[in-house]
């Protein structure tokens, strides 16, 4: 299922936070769910019993987040943010231009930011594909899902200080 280019670079503090998530959802979050879901079928006819139903669409939300926490974790690289050596890379601080408006962004995964409003982009995104390996001064453009090309400048690069 992974791929060589699909680890994923967290902090400790992500790893610690996402593994503590994995743990409840697998334990508790579990229990939980299957008892909504049995309290549910005692209710009766399951076709038009809408408790029944939402439980098992949370049930296959939690199922969904397990797989992609177990998935995240058993691959993730863990420790201190890459020094910058002023090329984008996953775990980066990049300021760049895009369309002509500045803007101050991480590479890498959602997951690392935590709680801050940082805007997070994948290196597998078209910004992120786009602007991998680039340094400060740098121009190029990507093609947006929508079909429009975007130019971007990249001005500052930076190590990462969660």
């Amino acid at each position: 299922m992974a791929t060589d280019n699909s680890v994923t670079w967290l902090t400790q503090e992500a790893f610690d936070r996402l593994s503590a998530e994995l743990e409840q959802l697998s334990g508790e979050g579990r229990t939980e769910i299957a008892k909504k879901i049995e309290a549910a079928r005692e209710e009766g006819d399951l076709k038009e019993n809408g408790g029944y139903h939402a439980a098992r669409e949370e049930q296959g939300k939690i199922e969904a987040r397990i797989r992609q926490l177990t998935e995240l974790l058993r691959t993730a690289t863990v420790g201190e943010a890459p020094e910058s050596d002023g090329s984008v890379q996953p775990g980066t601080l990049v300021t760049a231009t895009i369309l002509g408006d500045e803007s101050t962004f991480l590479i890498g995964s959602r997951e690392i930011a935590g709680d801050t409003d940082l805007d997070v982009y994948s290196e597998k995104s078209p910004l992120g594909t786009a602007i991998i390996g680039l340094k400060a001064g740098d121009e190029t453009s990507y093609t947006a899902p929508n079909g429009r090309s975007i130019a971007v400048t990249v001005l500052k690069v930076e190590t990462y200080v969660p």
